[in-house]
């Protein structure tokens, strides 16, 4: 390993970048797969809850809730792109800064 990528792997900022990228990209899929999963189980066991219909229509209850399914995943992506680009950026210009 090259001097300056050592230098960069031992500042404890690099450490505190690393670890709180990774908690937060495993609490917002963890995130994801709880609604993704229980959209399936609700599919799987809640039939009855996902084909009554809202009002007098003909749109069901499935269709809102699908929709949230697929809704939530760009809004988590959002989430985790709004703090990268400010907290994790942030964190990665001063360890570049620190290593030169």
């Amino acid at each position: 390993m090259s001097q300056s990528a050592q230098r960069i792997v031992n500042n404890p900022k690099f450490q505190e970048l690393v670890a709180k990228r990774s908690a937060f990209a495993w609490t917002l899929s963890i995130a994801m797969l709880v609604i993704y999963f229980g959209f399936i189980l609700l599919v799987a066991f809640g039939k009855s809850f996902l084909g009554t219909p809202i009002g007098s229509g003909v749109t069901t209850w499935g269709i809102p809730v699908g929709v949230f399914t697929i809704v939530s995943a760009f809004i988590l992506t959002g989430i985790y792109v709004h703090r990268a680009n400010g907290e994790f950026d942030e964190l990665n210009r001063q360890i570049l800064e620190e290593s030169k």
